[in-house]
């Protein structure tokens, strides 16, 4: 398998979760319960921001990959997907892996799992 098949792998993931953290922002906040409007805006600003970021990460990963993955900007570009996936694996690791909820369980495992596979196909000829 190509080191590009490998990057656009990781890439999609990280993108379709990305995706899937906008659309159940609602439910979320419901979730906490009885909360201010304050709270209530800042979660869901800050999941909506996630979502955001994800979808970022997974795009940038995959537009660098098609244009040039030999390039000294693309290994930049891989090398910072990983380094700040894996940072926000470790956030969920310690924080939202406690929760009941199965897809904050599942964030560490897509987001490291992403990370290996963008840098594994980064070194993939």
């Amino acid at each position: 398998m190509s080191g590009t098949v490998v990057i656009y792998a990781g890439a999609s993931i990280i993108l379709a979760w990305g995706i899937a953290h906008l659309f159940p922002t609602r439910s979320v906040v419901r979730g906490f319960g009885e909360i201010s409007s304050d709270n209530s805006h800042i979660i869901v600003m800050e999941w909506i921001t996630e979502g955001v970021s994800l979808v970022f990460i997974g795009l940038l990963t995959g537009v660098v990959n098609y244009i040039d993955r030999g390039s000294p900007v693309s290994s930049v570009v891989f090398w910072s997907a990983f380094i700040m996936l894996n940072t926000l694996s470790g956030i969920s690791l310690f924080t939202g892996f406690r929760h009941s909820f199965i897809a904050f369980k599942l964030c560490p495992f897509i987001f490291t799992g992403s990370s290996l596979l963008i840098i594994v196909g980064s070194y993939i000829d």
